[in-house]
């Protein structure tokens, strides 16, 4: 079967392509997105230079002995977190939980000193699980220590270095080393002891109350939390814990640690956030970003701000009073089916670095070179895109550390779903009220058509008989045209099909009287006996004869002409010469008519054939003669108009019947009453004299009108011609 595609159909289908216009849009969106997240990014390049600039040549900022480390020794090299609150030196570790992730594991590889010149070396038994960190003007520390055997310090020893115990070792502001030794008597509250000059010996020189802090038994060992003024070192520190097994012998086995705390050139260095940065950080924590200010070693020194809350954009909220009805239909039907497509930012999503003291990444690196960059990252859940970017900080023109400044897409997105949600709500309009019009213009076209079909088939019955008219639409548009077309072909059928119809009749009466001379002549001459009798209706059976052909003869000479004028040749002739001339012989051929010629006077060339202009005279001039009386002048008249040439012929006379002027001049149309004395002549006319000058008037590019005199007193011919180029 065949599918049938009418017009709504087809305009149905064609509406599709209204779909391409959400899909621009939305292309354009994510294009406009793009651009936004290139904004955004060379914002917070900005912002970090902004930060930047605010660091550069401070070295204040710069000043411990971590900032000018080559490399960063894990384990040695100790990292004080910031602490939100003191430390409670209970020595239960519940405090140092959420830091869990900075502790450093301590064992068998961590062994800075054996006490014992044996071989095989001992196995190591201890291990310790140790981190550091910073509250205001205090450095705490914490070690979990796992030891086979405790040994404490003996109640009346005057030894410190005889049981289990914690060395320390730092430097001072001027350079020197200091150490300090922890040999409790038993778990509970501790102080240090600081020990003499002598590296080769561990003598407690002084008291040392600043280093404060408590010693707990565990099930698998026990615990140290201490605290002391970060005052008390320019930044190298080392810790040790020293094994002592056997109570009896109190021997010491080894010593695991951060770093040898018995040599200056040997110890770590502990970096801590610096106050002063966080300072001048301060005031960026309302600037919906997170800034980081790192080291070289690519360590935190200060933060501020919260990437949950850093979207980049704030976007502006509704009023929830503004168009209620049109917010519930928006919030209830529209939102809804949008964000199937749509995404909306997650109100929470995992920050893997909100208590990261160290950064890594492109960005950070590159600043650490020298050159700003930035960087897009997907959090661990997915849920969210950060970009960073990152600026260096200079001191003497060398990068000591760099800047770093994050942000979430949350703005852009939500700003893209905004303009999404709008976007989406025109173009819904449009495509409803665009396929709706379409819907309606198509009903509105094919209504049209179906209509001109059915008044069309209505004129017309089963025989193909034209019975009635159909009445031209007004519309002006090409259905209105193509009704004013076929109630004018259906006019003009229906008046040839009259012609058709009254043609036999035409013919009949235009062939009976020769015929019946025939006939007569015939009967009357097989009873006629005398010759000259029968001469007589010889002749005049001739003579019907003769009208019969001449009759044929009309009815073939608009095709012999036809085919006269293809083979014509075209040439320029002057036309008042030629009308002169056949004037002259009108007066020879119709003696008892009196002619007028009137202008004439100058010359009008036209290209063509003058005998064939001379034919189209001879049969406009015959039908005045026709229709006129014989009294009444033929007036023919030439002038010139512009660019064309007009020649009229004027007989007074009947005038033409009413919608005939342009039917006259068809083939085979005549108005000639029945019974009229030119009807009685031996010339029949079928109608083809103005046919064929019409014909002529054509092939010279021009026109022959008809028209009755003003006083409708007669009938004047006017020929158009164009007149030929000098």
């Amino acid at each position: 079967m065949r599918v049938r595609f009418s017009i709504r159909l087809q305009l149905l289908l064609l509406s599709l392509f209204l779909f391409a216009i959400p899909w621009l849009g939305y292309k354009y969106v994510w294009e406009l997105e793009q651009y936004l997240r290139t904004g955004q990014e060379q914002t917070m390049v900005g912002t970090a230079r902004a930060v930047a600039t605010a660091l550069h040549e401070r070295p204040a900022l710069f000043d411990s002995q971590s900032s000018y480390l080559q490399t960063v020794r894990p384990g040695t090299d100790l990292y004080a977190a910031p602490i939100d609150a003191p430390v409670r030196l209970d020595g239960e570790l519940t405090d140092w939980q959420q830091f869990t992730p900075l502790a450093q594991q301590y064992g068998d590889g961590q062994v800075v000193n054996w006490f014992q010149s044996t071989f095989p070396r001992p196995p190591v038994s201890l291990s310790f699980q140790h981190m550091v960190g910073r509250y205001g003007q205090y450095l705490y520390a914490m070690f979990a220590v796992t030891d086979d055997r405790v040994v404490w310090r003996g109640k009346n020893s005057l030894s410190i270095d005889r049981s289990d115990h914690l060395l320390i070792g730092l430097t001072t502001d001027s350079g020197k080393l200091q150490r300090f030794i922890i040999a409790p008597f038993d778990a509970g509250w501790v102080n240090a002891y600081r020990l003499d000059d002598d590296l080769s010996r561990y003598r407690a020189a002084d008291n040392e109350l600043r280093i404060q802090g408590r010693w707990v038994r565990t099930e698998d060992g026990y615990n140290i939390e201490l605290r002391f003024p970060l005052e008390m070192t320019s930044g190298a520190l080392a810790f040790a814990v020293v094994d002592v097994d056997d109570p009896a012998s109190r021997t010491k086995q080894y010593a695991i640690g951060t770093a040898n705390p018995n040599t200056s050139d040997g110890l770590g260095t502990v970096v801590t956030p610096s106050p002063e940065i966080e300072r001048i950080l301060a005031g960026l924590k309302y600037a919906d970003s997170r800034v980081w200010v790192v080291d070289k070693h690519k360590r935190v020194l200060a933060r501020a701000g919260d990437l949950q809350s850093s979207a980049g954009f704030r976007t502006r909220q509704r009023p929830a009073s503004e168009n209620s009805w049109w917010r519930w239909i928006e919030q209830t039907w529209l939102l809804p089916l949008y964000y199937h497509i749509l995404t909306k930012p997650p109100a929470e999503f995992v920050d893997d670095m909100a208590d990261a003291y160290a950064l890594a990444g492109k960005d950070i690196t590159a600043a650490l070179n020298g050159e700003p960059d930035s960087l897009w990252r997907l959090t661990p859940d997915n849920k969210a895109v950060v970009l960073s970017a990152a600026y260096p900080i200079y001191i003497d023109d060398t990068v000591m550390g760099a800047v770093v400044v994050e942000q979430t897409t949350h703005g852009i997105r939500t700003l893209r779903n905004r303009a999404l949600e709008e976007l989406f709500h025109v173009i819904l309009a449009v495509m409803l009220l665009g396929t709706a019009g379409l819907l309606l213009f198509a009903n509105r076209i094919s209504s049209r058509i179906r209509k001109l079909r059915d008044d069309t088939e209505a004129v017309i019955d089963d025989n193909g008989k034209i019975v009635g008219t159909l009445a031209p639409a007004r519309q002006r548009d090409e259905i209105g045209d193509l009704s004013r077309a076929f109630a004018d072909v259906l006019s003009r059928l229906q008046q040839y099909n009259s012609y058709l119809e009254n043609m036999a009749s035409r013919l009949s009466h235009e062939l009976r009287t020769p015929i019946a001379v025939v006939k007569s002549s015939l009967d009357t001459l097989a009873q006629v006996d005398d010759r000259l009798e029968q001469a007589v209706f010889v002749q005049r059976a001739q003579t019907g004869i003769s009208r019969l052909s001449t009759i044929l003869n009309s009815m073939s000479e608009a095709t012999r002409l036809e085919h006269a004028i293809a083979q014509e040749d075209i040439e320029t002739f002057d036309v008042t010469k030629v009308l002169s001339g056949c004037v002259a012989g009108y007066q020879y051929a119709y003696a008892n008519r009196p002619f007028q010629l009137k202008g004439a006077e100058e010359p009008m060339l036209i290209k063509g054939s003058p005998e064939l202009f001379a034919q189209m005279l001879d049969k406009i001039v015959a039908n005045a003669t026709e229709f006129s009386n014989t009294q009444d002048s033929i007036v023919l008249n030439a002038w010139r108009d512009g660019k064309s040439a007009h020649v009229s012929v004027t007989n007074s006379g009947p005038t033409l019947p009413d919608g005939m002027k342009s039917q006259l001049l068809q083939s085979m149309v005549s108005v000639r009453p029945e019974g009229s004395r030119q009807q009685e002549t031996a010339h029949p006319h079928l109608g083809l004299g103005l046919y064929i000058a019409n014909m002529i008037a054509q092939f010279h590019k021009g026109s022959l009108t008809l028209n009755n005199l003003p006083d409708n007193t007669g009938v004047c011919v006017v020929i158009t011609l164009p007149l030929s180029a000098p």
